[in-house]
């Protein structure tokens, strides 16, 4: 087992680390021929910065962070933004499904711990993708509950509060260093994973347990693998 402790709850992000986040892709099929293929690669990049810079300020619904940010990137690119675009990006997100084996291992997992989601989703979109995972969770917070996206350090401040719980009493699970790694471990976050899906870099100073294979996540909590 890695963790010396039997945690209260496995905490986990969603979206890009049990949802499959294809927003890039849905995106190229929506703008289609309207989105060169010379800046596309640069559209998409840009895009996502901008996401990571929306949810750092004032709380806005996530309809408006995905416009924005489209908006925003448009402008970069020259490019021609349609409003009805960014809608038609952001209705197709509780469409997504999760990375193979993710299903197995969480029901795997939840046989050891509670499972809990925090989620930068909208309310009802988080219940709609919680739904996609075919898993037990005990609470699905979103950032229209907490008011706040992570990477804000008062989303992990709202988790422990909702659980009743201190950082050494959960283990966080997530895909992503930039939005959860970095701000659980300034929480005070010891016990934490992470899924490596090959879209952010390795930050092994953070001190999370590293696995490629969602499979080995039931073994960190001293589970024997299938």
């Amino acid at each position: 087992m890695a963790f010396d402790i039997k945690p209260k709850f496995a905490t986990f992000d969603m979206n890009g680390t049990l949802i499959k986040f294809s927003i890039n892709d849905t995106m190229r099929e929506i703008l289609g021929d309207r989105l060169p293929a010379e800046v596309a690669d640069e559209y998409l990049r840009i895009c996502k910065a901008y996401r990571i810079d929306e949810c750092t300020g004032a709380y806005q619904p996530f309809h408006q962070v995905v416009a924005r940010s489209m908006e925003r990137a448009s402008r970069k690119v020259g490019l021609e933004y349609r409003e009805d675009e960014a809608r038609a990006v952001y209705e197709r997100i509780p469409t997504w499904g999760p990375y193979p084996g993710v299903t197995e291992a969480l029901n795997r997992l939840a046989e050891e711990v509670p499972l809990v989601i925090i989620t930068n989703s909208d309310t009802a979109h988080a219940v709609r993708l919680a739904e996609n995972l075919k898993a037990p969770f005990e609470v699905v917070i979103s950032a229209e509950e907490m008011g706040v996206y992570k990477p804000r350090l008062s989303a992990f401040e709202y988790m422990f509060d909702k659980l009743g719980v201190t950082p050494d009493e959960i283990v966080h699970v997530s895909a992503s260093p930039m939005y959860d790694h970095r701000s659980a471990t300034v929480m005070g976050i010891e016990n934490k994973v992470y899924v490596d899906r090959g879209f952010e870099h390795d930050e092994h100073w953070l001190g999370y347990e590293r696995i490629t294979d969602i499979a080995d996540l039931p073994v960190l909590f001293g589970l024997p693998r299938p």
